[in-house]
């Protein structure tokens, strides 16, 4: 647990510097990224909010994916994550925003998308990055390196995000 609050900690200096908010759409995690990032002190700042989209049907309402695309490429993949990402930012005020969706298991796999199977993505403005992996472990130790991977993956997108002009302070 260290490690994400070490990680979360990063995330929110980077985005505080760079004058960004962020929003999350958690479908495996379960809103354990956005639990994160809520344990620094000051979060508020650069904080806006989060989605724990879970059912396809909550997919869709609340964060605008496309059930026909749910249906073509499975609620568990890079385009879906995509589009949950694109969503979040579409549905918050936020400059930034990561996606997660995956199989945390015991049970959910289907073929080519075994037990740990876990797409994320990250998006801002015009940028988008995502990624599948497969973890390792019990459910708790997929979710738990799920929310890893989010804030490393996150730290390393937020280097290539413009920073937000901040209006100049009353003097």
């Amino acid at each position: 647990m260290h490690d994400i609050l070490d990680l979360a900690t990063q995330v929110g200096k980077t985005l505080r510097e760079k004058g960004l908010m962020l929003a999350t759409a958690e479908s495996c995690t379960g809103g354990g990224v956005a639990q994160a990032i809520t344990e620094i002190p000051g979060s508020s700042e650069w904080f806006d909010g989060g989605f724990i989209a879970y059912s396809n049907a909550c997919k869709t309402e609340m964060l605008s994916v496309v059930a026909a695309e749910i249906a073509k490429y499975g609620a568990v993949s890079e385009e879906i994550a995509s589009a949950m990402a694109s969503g979040a930012l579409a549905n918050t005020q936020a400059d930034v925003a990561i996606a997660t969706t995956g199989i945390a298991g015991p049970t959910g796999a289907v073929p080519g998308k075994p037990v740990g199977t876990v797409c994320i993505a990250c998006a801002a403005n015009n940028r988008m990055y995502s990624d599948r992996n497969v973890f390792s472990g019990d459910r708790q130790a997929v979710r738990q390196q799920t929310i890893v991977h989010v804030l490393q993956t996150l730290l390393k997108f937020l280097q290539d995000v413009p920073a937000k002009s901040l209006p100049k302070k009353a003097q």
